[in-house]
């Protein structure tokens, strides 16, 4: 939000006759807020991204601030927003789905989002294809939480949109954004390891290793439900990079639950590691917990980072001597670079 703030004050310092559009979450959730800074004229919030250049167009200054933010919760329909080409890429993001009704205490995404809504499998497919025809070769399935594809329609799933994007012809790989351990059934590892495009690279959604800060998050699993989600990805995939993001300081963590958290992450051994320190978030329940120093909560998120650091440096380690199929994204003086399948 603060980010917003000063790159919203620093265009209108650059070109003060900018017609300034406030667009996404931040937009959502808190329009009124926005609306008194000086230099904005439209807040358009979460929802009509695709009308942003005809509501520009249409802007009148002597108006003032105009406020296009409507009730979210109220969505039921994905709006879609294509992509045809990218410069020099060969991977391209594809969002299929909006929403989440998870409600995590720590997070205001649900109330900027709204409900579930995902993204007709037909239009997935057919966009996938025009990627493909454009020389795409890897897409990336996305989503504000994607494993929750399908559940507002109940005539798919996340499972069933990999197996018909892995039929089309000139995608060579497949990779979807951070999933929920509880998504990862055996039924659900043992199908994404007959398709050769889905590749070995899963970000899994952990936030705490501690069963206590877990239920205070209203995460719905716990550490042993998310041991046995990376025991089965294993299981069915050689040696594949199980990656994740972690928040330190939650309110009332005490230093004893911080230290079952660098247990529990060691045992797992991730690939790598997103780490912050909590952040409060107005209107959520854990904005009204007990908070912790953020001094603490940055010193913790440092210590988590140092077992992050040495656990990225002995996945790398395990790599060296292996050869990978690599995909090439750009150039670089005297060769190319780009990622292997488990990135």
């Amino acid at each position: 939000d603060k980010k917003s703030r000063q790159l919203i004050r620093k265009v209108k310092r650059q070109n003060e006759n900018a017609i300034v559009a406030v667009v996404g979450c931040y937009a959502q959730t808190a329009p009124k807020e926005l609306m008194e800074i000086a230099g904005v004229n439209l807040v358009i919030g979460t929802k009509d991204r695709a009308q942003i250049v005809e509501m520009v167009e249409q802007y009148d200054r002597a108006n003032g601030v105009e406020n296009h933010v409507s009730d979210i919760m109220k969505e039921r329909v994905f709006e879609p927003l294509s992509i045809q080409k990218l410069a020099n890429r060969t991977r391209a993001y594809l969002k299929i789905q909006d929403g989440c009704s998870q409600y995590c205490s720590y997070c205001i995404i649900p109330y900027a989002r709204g409900p579930i809504r995902s993204r007709e499998p037909q239009e997935v497919v057919a966009e996938v294809k025009r990627l493909a025809e454009n020389g795409f070769k890897e897409v990336v399935l996305t989503g504000i939480h994607v494993a929750s594809y399908g559940k507002d329609r109940r005539d798919t799933s996340l499972l069933d949109i990999l197996k018909q994007v892995h039929e089309v012809e000139g995608i060579e790989r497949i990779r979807f954004s951070s999933i929920e351990p509880n998504v990862v059934t055996e039924e659900f590892a043992q199908t994404m390891a007959a398709l050769p495009k889905v590749c070995d690279h899963f970000h899994l959604s952990l936030q705490s290793g501690c069963d206590k800060t877990l239920k205070e998050m209203n995460r719905k699993y716990d550490t042993a439900r998310y041991m046995e989600s990376c025991d089965l990805l294993r299981q069915y995939f050689d040696d594949p990079a199980i990656t994740t993001d972690l928040i330190t300081g939650f309110p009332e963590e005490t230093e004893e639950e911080f230290a079952q958290t660098l247990d529990f992450i060691a045992r797992v051994g991730f690939a790598d590691m997103h780490v912050f320190p909590y952040s409060i978030r107005p209107g959520t329940k854990a904005a009204e917990m007990r908070q912790i120093d953020m001094p603490v909560r940055e010193e913790r998120a440092a210590r988590a980072s140092a077992v992050a650091k040495t656990m990225h440096e002995a996945y790398l380690a395990c790599c060296v001597g292996k050869i990978f199929p690599v995909l090439f994204e750009r150039d670089r003086k005297g060769g190319s670079a780009g990622h292997a399948p488990n990135y």
